[in-house]
């Protein structure tokens, strides 16, 4: 009945988001955080795994290639992972922004809670769209013709 409740409310996470990696082998950064719910708002322990550029969930860490995860956030969404004691008036918090929403997590520890925050920005930096030949400024070029523009100015305009 879960699993149908949690299709239903589109929970269940897309197979595509996961489908090609091998999540239950070497990952990045893998360990137990709370998670507060998606609709009631209480703290689940869950087994995370950071791989490829997903932050998947589990209910156990006993995973398998046959485990279905729990949750799927593409780290190439994600805007900003930093610490949220102050804003959840809780120990080791943290949150994890998107442009649609804020997630947050609580570590056990200080040292868990940055070495998930470090490994989740790296990632971030990592999977972010990077710049095409196509968008890149050759600002050598660009100083040429604001000098010519410039010359050309002074020389019609100046007062000689």
């Amino acid at each position: 009945m879960e699993r149908f409740v949690r299709a239903w409310t589109g929970q269940d996470p897309n197979p595509d988001d996961y489908s090609n990696i091998q999540f239950w082998s070497n990952p990045e950064r893998s360990g137990w955080l709370m998670k507060q719910g998606d609709y009631i708002k209480n703290w689940r322990r869950r087994w995370f795994v950071l791989k490829q550029g997903k932050l998947l969930w589990f209910k156990d860490n006993c995973v398998l290639s046959s485990s279905i995860p729990r949750g799927v956030i593409p780290i190439d969404n994600c805007l900003t992972v930093k610490g949220a004691e102050d804003i959840l008036n809780k120990p080791f918090a943290f949150e994890l922004s998107t442009s649609q929403d804020t997630m947050y997590f609580i570590a056990d520890s200080e040292k868990e809670k940055e070495e998930w925050i470090n490994s989740i920005g790296r990632s971030i930096v990592q999977h972010s769209r990077s710049v095409t030949d196509s968008e890149v400024v050759d600002y050598s070029k660009r100083a040429i013709w604001l000098f010519i523009a410039f010359w050309v100015f002074l020389r019609d305009f100046a007062v000689r």
